[in-house]
């Protein structure tokens, strides 16, 4: 059964230098790439083919590492075609085996759209990344606008991916312990959840889904805590004045993906909240890299028919791009 795992990380050297020498680039999560995970990450050849072959991947969607190109201003317009280009080398060179999202120069809302635009019609990516915020302005933000308009034209899903929250609100909450745990706490154990999350969930009562009905993103790590808190979540319906009930935008613009997290009653939980159509299969790669064959013996382990694992292995996702 082929697996196309859909949420697998790059990070080219002209970012990650760009991340370190224009001030506010990097948000402090740069540290969060040190050693074989920046090798990993700056890798688009041989070693990450064998890393695919050895945990049983098949097809690898490239997407630029957090914070992507958000606090970079006018310096990620071009930034994002070279990044782009260069991700759309890399499938060039390996296209039974790599496919890739773009990146997105967020900060800029008119060449963000044009970007998208670009990096699908001619580089032939599959859709694009967000990162949440631009600063202080959540994905509800007009600078969005363009961005969404153009994805529901061409018909391409938005992955949100998390991003660190803001320094205020990681002082009052996630700061206190030390460096390296205020950091991961901040990112991965936490913050970084209920950050994409929250602005998913804003992206729903800020209309953005009744002005772009057929709009369609993804959440990972199982749908980044709102999955699991819907109950309460659709209580929203008694105040906002949405065009649809809070539920059914969840069931019918959001697709949810693994990001590594191998977890049968995860998947169940979406299976049963979104339904077997909108799952999707990813490793978080380098991240979440683990030996063994981990990412196929996680499906084929699975208790479910082969029709819902090829679904989720690859069908589900093919189905979205219109297509292998």
């Amino acid at each position: 059964m082929k697996i196309i795992a859909i949420e697998e990380h790059v990070l080219p050297d002209e970012v990650k230098q760009a991340w370190n020498t224009i001030p506010g680039a990097d948000d402090g999560t740069l540290g969060l790439n040190p050693g074989v995970i920046g090798e990993r990450l700056a890798d688009l050849g041989e070693q990450r083919l064998a890393l695919m072959d050895e945990t049983g991947v098949d097809v690898q969607v490239l997407s630029l590492t957090t914070p992507g190109l958000n606090n970079l201003g006018h310096h990620g317009i071009d930034l994002a075609r070279r990044t782009n280009d260069l991700l759309a080398e890399a499938v060039a060179g390996n296209p039974s085996r790599f496919q890739a999202m773009a990146a997105l120069p967020s900060a800029e809302a008119e060449a963000a759209a044009l970007e998208l635009q670009r990096s699908t019609e001619d580089l032939g990516c599959k859709g694009a990344v967000l990162f949440g915020r631009v600063g202080d302005k959540n994905l509800d933000d007009p600078i969005f606008e363009p961005t969404f308009a153009c994805a529901a034209e061409l018909d391409v899903p938005l992955l949100i991916h998390p991003q660190i929250p803001q320094a205020s609100v990681r002082d009052a909450y996630y700061a206190g312990f030390g460096a390296p745990i205020d950091l991961a706490l901040s990112t991965f154990a936490l913050g970084w959840h209920f950050e994409a999350g929250v602005q998913f969930v804003r992206l729903i009562l800020g209309g953005v889904f009744d002005r772009y009905p057929k709009l369609q993103v993804i959440l990972g790590h199982w749908g980044e805590l709102v999955l699991f808190y819907l109950e309460r979540l659709v209580m929203l319906d008694r105040v906002s004045k949405l065009q649809r009930p809070l539920i059914d935008y969840v069931r019918t613009n959001l697709y949810l993906t693994a990001s590594g997290m191998f977890s049968p009653a995860y998947l169940q939980q979406a299976i049963d909240t979104v339904g077997v159509d909108r799952i999707l299969f990813s490793t978080d790669y380098p991240y979440q890299y683990r030996p063994g064959n981990n990412a196929r013996h996680f499906i084929d382990g699975l208790e479910l028919t082969d029709t819902t694992k090829s679904k989720l292995a690859h069908r589900n996702w093919e189905h979205l791009i219109g297509g292998p």
